[in-house]
Order: C-alpha cells, then structure tokens, then sequence
C-alpha cells in the first residue's frame, strides 16, 4: 500500500509492531510512554525508587508534549526542545534498581531514533493525540452499537470513514460532495467513484 520508497514527513505512533513495516521516519508518542510511566508509579506507589523517577520523567513528558502550543519564537522553541531532550535522555541513562524502571528507560534508550524528532522539528508533535481524537467517534459508534456483524460490514464501514474524513479535510461542503457523488453514480453505474470524489473541484 505505501510502496517500498522512502517516504517524507514522520509519522508519530504507538508502538505497535506494524508500524515498523513503514517506509518513514517514526515517533513514539510521549502520551502513551507518559501512561506507562503513571502506570508505573500507581502500581508501586510505596516505592521511593519508582516514586522519585516518575515524579522527574513524568513531567518532562508532559512538557515536551505541550511546548509546541507555546506563543514562543522558534529560537526559544528550539532552545527549549533541546534543553527537555537532553533532561529525558539524563533520566532514561541514571542508574536504577527497580525493573519496571529499567523497562521504561530501555524505551528511551534503545530507540532513540524515534523519540526526538519533535525536538529537531517544531512541526513534529510529541503526542498522536489528534490522530486519536479523530478516531474516538468511531470507536465510541463501534462499541455501542455493539461492532460490525460480519467482515463484509466491518470492511465497508472502513472504506466509508476514511472516504468522508479525506473528504472533510478538501472540501468545505464535504456533505454536498458525497451526495453527489452517489447521485451521479445512480445515473451513471459505470462512473469511477475515486474521480467522482476526489478529482472534481465542486459537487457535480
């Protein structure tokens, strides 16, 4: 689907294995490291070991999510990035007894290349939070009406959602598209649907 070409931009994930298949740069989003790592401290709250690591990591990966919606210069952006990156790297290297601290700092360190693009790159978010936003209307629809009932009906309902949200982000009657989409395709069967939908300027 994505062919074997390098492909521009990085894309900000989770750290599902699929997406190892990629052909481009990957970020592991900070919002679900920062839910280990919360995790982590309510599982051994009477740790002073893990309560004094995930009250010094947790924040720096809040910071870095939220210093890109900051009304600073991107000299103070940059300036800041690095500063938090070097802080996370510091506390991903300390030394530490606890094993559920060693298995969020072998995050850190064992897959560098992928947890600080943000910092080089202002445009990189930290977080895939508008990638889940996007998505939350979906799920909640899926769970209360209890799923699609068949691979048929799953695989359409696929194909629809991610029709309607290209769609919502090119046209600004994106509704008025749809429709006419399907209305010219009633009339004329053997229409492409792709150019009905994607090609055409305006409703037709």
């Amino acid at each position: 689907m994505f062919g074997s070409r390098p492909l521009p931009g990085v894309l900000v994930v989770d750290r599902y294995n699929a997406y190892n298949k990629l052909p481009c740069r990957l970020q592991y989003c900070y919002a679900h490291l920062l839910r280990e790592v919360k995790d982590l401290a309510r599982q051994f709250e009477d740790n002073s070991e893990v309560h004094a690591f995930t009250t010094t990591f947790a924040p720096l990966l809040a910071q870095a999510m939220g210093l890109r919606r900051l009304p600073i210069t991107d000299a103070q952006y940059y300036a800041q990035a690095g500063t938090l990156k070097q802080q996370i790297i510091d506390s991903a290297h300390a030394q530490a007894q606890h094993p559920g601290i060693h298995r969020i700092q072998a995050i850190f360190r064992e897959h560098a290349q992928r947890l600080y693009h943000w910092a080089a790159d202002r445009r990189v978010p930290a977080e895939n939070n508008l990638a889940e936003r996007e998505l939350r209307p979906l799920v909640i629809a899926r769970k209360v009406s209890f799923g699609s009932q068949s691979e048929a009906g799953a695989r359409t309902r696929e194909m629809l959602m991610t029709v309607l949200g290209t769609l919502r982000r090119r046209s600004p009657d994106f509704e008025a598209r749809f429709k006419a989409a399907l209305d010219q395709l009633a009339r004329q069967r053997t229409a492409n649907p792709y150019k009905l939908l994607f090609y055409n300027r305006s409703p037709p």
